[in-house]
């Protein structure tokens, strides 16, 4: 089963920049980028990103202020700063041999690094692959974690899943069969997600007095570490 999924990935597979590097640093950006972010949205952001800090050296030594920034658009800011906190680590410490101890990188980021840039026979688990691996009953490797993730995200879908173009569906148990539909994400227009990222997009372009923005979601941002209060109640992102 796994060599028919890794012939239809040769011929299938989506071109993707993260999949032309096996460099650790990008292949930690892509994937903090990826998570709830769809991946017409991070192509070129995850390029414009490499070209203006090709290292974890370079990221690390810029301000939280112009990271914060440089994610605006792509949601989920806090992100950023995990990004940064973990460049920061590498650049001073190098890479950890157990990688979930770098700032937001859980198992499955950890695994992808391992597998994308070190080589290693481990195999990401993220929502796609354990989709394919579910309805298949088949346990893969790691030499076919990019083709799962493809097959996942466009033919194995879960509600309506493709199952005519199929590279497994001769042997697959689930072939006809689809998933009950999810609990779905809150809806962003109207949302305290949009209110936040309003606030915060306000204070990116200028400082702006606490008193002309949203206090509820001042208040959160700060918590979250994205914006500072001065003395003065001015708004301001972080410096350092």
């Amino acid at each position: 089963m796994e060599a028919q999924l890794l012939a239809w990935y040769a011929r299938a597979g989506r071109d993707l920049p993260w999949r032309h590097t096996n460099d650790p640093y990008a292949i930690l950006v892509s994937e903090v980028m990826l998570q709830q972010t769809q991946v017409d949205r991070v192509v070129p952001r995850y390029l414009a990103w490499l070209e203006r800090w090709p290292t974890a050296d370079a990221l690390a030594a810029a301000s939280p202020a112009d990271v914060i920034r440089a994610w605006q658009g792509l949601g989920y800011n806090r992100r950023a700063l995990a990004l940064h906190r973990a460049a920061q680590w590498i650049a001073a410490e190098g890479w950890p041999r157990d990688l979930t101890l770098l700032p937001g990188v859980g198992p499955y980021t950890a695994a992808a690094i391992r597998n994308f840039a070190l080589g290693e026979n481990v195999l990401p688990h993220d929502v796609n692959v354990d989709r394919v691996e579910r309805r298949t009953g088949h346990s893969f490797t790691g030499a076919a974690a990019q083709a799962l993730m493809d097959l996942g995200a466009t033919v194995c879908l879960a509600r309506i899943p493709r199952c005519d173009a199929c590279p497994l569906q001769a042997t697959c148990p689930s072939r006809g069969t689809h998933d009950e539909p999810t609990r779905k994400q809150s809806r962003f227009e109207g949302s305290f997600r949009q209110r936040r990222a309003t606030t915060l997009r306000l204070v990116a372009a200028s400082p702006m007095p606490a008193d002309g923005l949203d206090r509820e979601a001042v208040d959160a941002l700060a918590r979250d570490g994205l914006v500072v209060v001065l003395g003065d109640g001015t708004v301001v992102l972080p410096s350092g």
